[in-house]
């Protein structure tokens, strides 16, 4: 009996559209990484890319729970001498809120570079407006 291994020709890669008003971060940002991985699909390969496209409206409306508007800090390094920058969410969030999703998901994603291409599947706005309505992307329920 050998390993079942999908073909890139079988492959079918759909687009979903998910709200994300009032959704808490961390549980979003799960639920988008594994449609992203393909790990809902029966062909899922952990070396083949078989996630789905997501597109992800309302950024600016997602929530954290506790104290995380004023605690959670964002952290990057200019690669200078002491050019580390740091950031909480709140300013994060009226900075670029698609941001703070994006940086969330990528950290639960594989690194390397079938990783970077599974994360260019999501596409994030930080309003009700996409540019996606072409790809006709079918409304997609995500557990709370």
């Amino acid at each position: 009996m050998s390993t079942y291994t999908p073909k890139l020709a079988e492959i079918e890669q759909s687009w979903y559209l998910v709200d994300a008003k009032s959704q808490v971060l961390g549980r979003l940002a799960s639920q988008i990484a594994t449609r992203l991985q393909g790990k809902h699909k029966a062909t899922y390969a952990s070396f083949i890319d078989t996630g789905d496209y997501i597109v992800v409206v309302n950024c600016q409306d997602m929530r954290v729970t506790g104290k995380k508007t004023s605690d959670k800090m964002y952290h990057r390094h200019t690669g200078y001498p002491g050019g580390l920058k740091s950031v909480n969410y709140a300013d994060m969030m009226e900075r670029d809120p698609t941001k703070v999703l994006q940086l969330a998901v990528k950290g639960m994603l594989p690194r390397g570079p079938l990783g970077r291409a599974m994360l260019k599947k999501l596409k994030l706005f930080a309003g009700e407006a996409h540019s996606h309505a072409a790809q006709q992307p079918q409304p997609l329920e995500l557990d709370a």
